[in-house]
């Protein structure tokens, strides 16, 4: 399949303009890099390949969310070099922007920075670790960032943090002085908000699956739950034909 094109913050693209950029975080799914606190009870290269399930399911649903709603499709990837590893895992109208930066919220910010500087209206950043939050949830976010007034757009997360922030203008402010990776994120980020005067609107809670007790509720939410049929098909079968195939009942065990 032919790799997505990778865009030059540098070269601003006239067809992005007036659009929201839709734009996920990633770390090319390579075996040992990711996804590494769940193993175990994953192997390595099970990891990468959830994590790919990720990809896919995260991709589709926001190239659904940005067909007719004046959006686009980003993955903000990193190593440069792996492009080609995403050619079979997002939609064919995804583009690359390589990632910026050491820390989180350097990488963060500095993605913010390319995606305006590329000629996008507003910008969501999202994280590739919430595979079931639906295609709703996105419409809702471009919708929010398009519709007039200055406004902040945070999808949070049951772990106090967040799996979308979105901007309509660059505010440095919301990725310095967050302790990243703690539950005061997404408490620490409405905190800047408020000092920049910013309304910030809530979307539905979500949740990241970054450990066994999360990889467990996404289990039980794709493999029991009827009412999310439909979402994350590529996460929900993975999970179920590894779970056929753990004759030692590692996986299911070890996620109770």
């Amino acid at each position: 399949m032919k790799p997505s094109r990778v865009i030059d913050p540098t070269r601003p693209d006239p067809t992005m303009r007036g659009r929201c950029a839709l734009a996920v975080m990633t770390k090319a799914p390579q075996p040992g890099r990711v996804k590494t606190r769940l193993v175990p009870p994953l192997t390595p290269d099970e990891a990468a390949e959830l994590n790919k399930c990720f990809l896919h399911d995260t991709g589709a649903a926001i190239s659904s969310a940005a067909s007719g709603n004046d959006a686009c499709g980003i993955a903000v990837y990193t190593p440069i070099g792996s492009e080609l590893v995403y050619a079979d895992i997002l939609p064919s109208d995804f583009r690359l922007l390589p990632q910026r930066g050491d820390k989180f919220g350097e990488r963060l910010y500095f993605a913010a920075v390319d995606l305006f500087k590329c000629g996008f209206n507003s910008v969501c950043l999202i994280d590739s670790d919430s595979p079931t939050i639906p295609v709703a949830d996105f419409v809702e976010a471009v919708k929010l960032l398009t519709s007039p007034g200055e406004r902040i757009v945070l999808g949070p997360c049951d772990d106090g943090g967040y799996y979308l922030i979105g901007l309509k203008k660059l505010h440095r402010e919301l990725f310095e002085q967050i302790d990243w990776s703690t539950e005061r994120v997404l408490a620490q980020t409405r905190q800047r908000a408020r000092e920049i005067h910013a309304e910030v609107k809530l979307l539905q809670p979500g949740y990241d699956v970054d450990d066994k007790a999360s990889l467990r509720r996404l289990r039980d939410e794709l493999l029991t739950d009827t009412a999310t049929a439909g979402i994350a098909p590529h996460t929900r079968k993975f999970l179920s034909e590894l779970i056929a195939s753990d004759t030692r009942m590692r996986i299911w065990s070890a996620t109770r």
